[in-house]
């Protein structure tokens, strides 16, 4: 199989999908290989959107067919939100803690716990031709945060019928059930077949 080019700085990220590649035997390069740090800007109002604009940079930069995800978590005491924002609300508190304790206030006085999680990946393989994929995972907040895996809002989301934070889970049992997996594994069949 060709080459695959990740586009994407998030070593978490890398790990993760690296991961589920491997069953499949597909080759997977990463901007690191290749030397790229730069990045375009994530203006776009969805998450397909911004999956889109990455995916096509990628692509259009190397040559090489480029997939890319967009993910954020969308809380209902929020209004749904910080959804595409996800990153960027994270990095507006102090600390994470200091983010997470304010999502669980919020989450406990509108006693609204629901929330998901939502990735989309775009594939480019042609200039201006893109595959999306995505994925979707439904849970609540926690009561506290809890756990010390995976990254970003894991520590205080639980996945439906679970009583463990994807924090808590290691990186197999969330490759299992997570919005990402599910999106990349669309985008895995999509490739082998």
């Amino acid at each position: 199989m060709r080459q695959l080019l990740f586009f994407s700085n998030n070593k978490n990220k890398i790990i993760e999908i690296k991961k589920i590649f491997n069953k499949f035997n597909l080759e997977l390069i990463t901007l690191n290989d290749l030397n790229i740090s730069e990045e375009p800007k994530e203006n776009g109002q969805t998450f397909e959107k911004n999956a889109k604009i990455k995916s096509d940079y990628g692509f259009n930069k190397t040559g090489i067919p480029c997939f890319a995800d967009d993910s954020g978590i969308c809380i209902e005491s929020l209004n749904w939100k910080p959804g595409v924002l996800s990153k960027r609300f994270l990095n507006n508190f102090k600390s994470n803690e200091v983010c997470f304790d304010s999502i669980i206030k919020s989450t406990k006085k509108n006693s609204k716990q629901n929330a998901y999680f939502k990735t989309s990946i775009s594939l480019t393989v042609k200039e201006n031709q893109n595959v999306i994929f995505n994925g979707k995972i439904d849970g609540k907040i926690s009561e506290k945060a809890k756990g010390r895996y995976g990254f970003g809002y894991d520590p205080i989301f639980v996945p439906k019928n679970y009583n463990k934070t994807l924090a808590e889970l290691n990186t197999k049992e969330k490759n299992e059930i997570s919005h990402r997996s599910i999106a990349v594994t669309k985008l895995i069949n999509f490739l082998i077949n």
